[in-house]
């Protein structure tokens, strides 16, 4: 399942996908109870390169060859891991996980912008741009922003929730690069996401002590066990499906995963972390799958 890229395994890779991200908010809020966000990044990055590196070697696979590709694969990852990372883990600090999880359903909406700009052969159909109307519709009714209060707090809940927006941005660049790297077949998705991992952990090492500084950990089972779920799973794992996915979909296809993680996410922030569930976050869920199944073509807009 981690290569196979017929119909029926990307359809199941991209499930997967949306279940390890959608779970990686609860992930980021319990390991936020020992490390600090900068920390959060460099382990999860950690952890996601050493998985990568043992399927590197258990698989026997060739890493990149050529310093034009291997700059390509630090640039991309730059947006792909080290800045997203990051400002997602600094956004759990004042904002609940199933928050977190619906912003990220906004990506789908920056992949088109870049895709349009920078491949113009990257062209969605009409029941695309519907889906996408669709869900971020139900983005809205799940953010349900008539609800929110900046009172105390809020100035810190307001560049919480626009963290997640420039995480977003992040993702979309870094699948529009990919797809213009991994197009026609010549590098192997597992080998890419490898690489790429790799670049942001060696980054991830020299930025940590900066935009971190050097704050006490305070490690428990929970916040060990959540770290290496956020970076075997959420990183290492998921890294291969979503190469796999824009390889075989496209840039703004694959980023639709996006549209169900909020589901996954507000469902476990309830059930796990006690957060509260409103009447708009199952409608709004509903309204976001029918946004996936309209991008995706599985059903077909009528006039």
């Amino acid at each position: 399942m981690l290569e196979r890229t017929g119909p029926r395994f990307i359809g199941v890779q991209f499930v997967a996908l949306a279940l390890a991200w959608g779970s990686s908010f609860l992930f980021i809020k319990i390991a936020l109870e020992g490390v600090n966000p900068a920390q959060i990044m460099l382990a999860r990055l950690l952890f996601g390169a050493a998985l990568l590196t043992a399927v590197m070697l258990i698989s026997r696979r060739a890493y990149p060859r050529g310093w034009r590709v291997w700059r390509s694969l630090l640039f991309i990852s730059i947006f792909l891991a080290v800045i997203p990372f990051t400002l997602y883990a600094w956004a759990g600090q004042h904002i609940p996980s199933g928050l977190s999880s619906i912003y990220n359903a906004t990506t789908p909406f920056a992949t088109m912008i870049f895709a349009m700009m920078l491949l113009p052969d990257e062209k969605l159909t009409r029941g695309g741009v519907l889906g996408l109307i669709v869900g971020s519709v139900g983005v809205v009714v799940i953010a349900a922003p008539w609800n929110i209060s900046f009172e105390g707090s809020g100035a810190d809940q307001l560049l919480a929730q626009l963290a997640c927006l420039g995480a977003n941005a992040c993702y979309a660049i870094s699948y529009v690069l990919q797809r213009r790297l991994l197009r026609g077949g010549q590098y192997d998705p597992t080998s890419i996401a490898a690489s790429q991992i790799l670049l942001a952990a060696l980054l991830g090492l020299l930025l940590a002590p900066l935009i971190g500084g050097l704050e006490p950990v305070q490690l428990s089972v929970p916040v060990v066990v959540s770290l290496a779920l956020l970076g075997m799973l959420g990183t290492g794992l998921a890294y291969i499906w979503v190469n796999n996915i824009i390889v075989t979909w496209g840039p703004t296809p694959a980023s639709t995963v996006t549209y169900v993680t909020p589901v996954v996410g507000v469902v476990l922030g309830i059930v796990v972390l006690g957060e509260t569930l409103h009447w708009n976050e199952p409608v709004g869920g509903v309204i976001i799958l029918l946004g996936v199944l309209l991008t995706q073509g599985v059903l077909r807009s009528r006039s």
